[in-house]
C-alpha cells in the first residue's frame, strides 16, 4: 500500500468520525511521519540481497568478537562456530525462522532456556548459548564435527537413530552447507 492510499484511508476515518462526531487526534502529519518510520524501519526489514544479510561493517566485527570469545569459552574452534551462524541466519540477529528458531545461532526458545539464554536476540546472549549447545554436541558424538552439526540442525535423537546424519534432505543440505562454510 502506498501512502496515497493511507491518505485516503485516514481522510474516510476522518469523514466518519465527523459523521459521528467523534473527536479525533489530529492526522495532519499523519502521512509525513508514516514515511519518516518507513524510511527507519525499512532498512531492516528489507531481504538480504542475493542471500546475504545487509549488515553495517561495524556488526559484522561484534558478531566476530562474539563468535570468537563465546567459541574459547566453550573450547570450540571459532570457525566452526562461525559456520554454524552464517548456516543459520547469516549472521542475523534479528532472524526468526517459521519454525520459531530465534537469532544468530537459530535457538529454539525451550533450547535457549535451557542453555540460560534470557534474551534469544541479544546477540551475545544467542551466540553464547549457540556455541555451548554446539559443544555439547560435539560431546555427545565424540567430537565427531559432522554428527554434531547434524545434531544442532535436527536434534541429536535423529543423529543417534540413524547412526549419523539423518536421510532428511534439510538436514543433509544443512550438514554440507556448514562443513563447506567451515573450510
Amino acid at each position: 500500500m502506498n501512502l496515497d492510499g493511507v491518505s485516503q484511508i485516514m481522510q474516510r476515518i476522518h469523514s466518519i468520525e465527523t459523521r459521528f462526531g467523534i473527536a479525533a487526534a489530529p492526522t495532519a502529519d499523519f502521512g509525513k511521519t508514516l514515511k519518516s518510520e518507513m524510511n527507519v524501519a525499512a532498512p531492516a526489514a528489507l531481504p538480504p540481497a542475493a542471500g546475504k544479510a545487509a549488515r553495517p561493517a561495524a556488526a559484522d566485527g561484534e558478531i566476530d568478537n562474539l563468535i570468537r570469545s563465546a567459541a574459547t569459552k566453550y573450547g570450540v574452534d571459532p570457525k566452526l562456530v562461525s559456520a554454524v551462524a552464517e548456516a543459520e541466519s547469516s549472521r542475523r540477529p534479528d532472524a526468526v525462522s517459521s519454525a520459531g528458531a530465534v537469532g544468530v545461532m537459530q535457538l529454539m526458545p525451550e533450547t535457549a532456556k535451557a542453555l540460560g539464554v534470557n534474551n534469544v536476540y541479544d546477540p551475545a546472549q544467542n551466540i553464547d548459548g549457540g556455541a555451548k549447545y554446539l559443544k555439547e554436541m560435539l560431546d555427545d558424538f565424540g567430537g565427531d564435527v559432522r554428527s554434531a552439526v547434524a545434531a544442532y540442525n535436527a536434534g541429536p535423537q535423529a543423529v543417534k537413530a540413524y547412526g549419523g546424519v539423518p536421510p532428511y534432505a534439510e538436514t543433509q543440505n544443512y550438514v554440507n552447507k556448514v562443513l563447506d562454510l567451515y573450510q
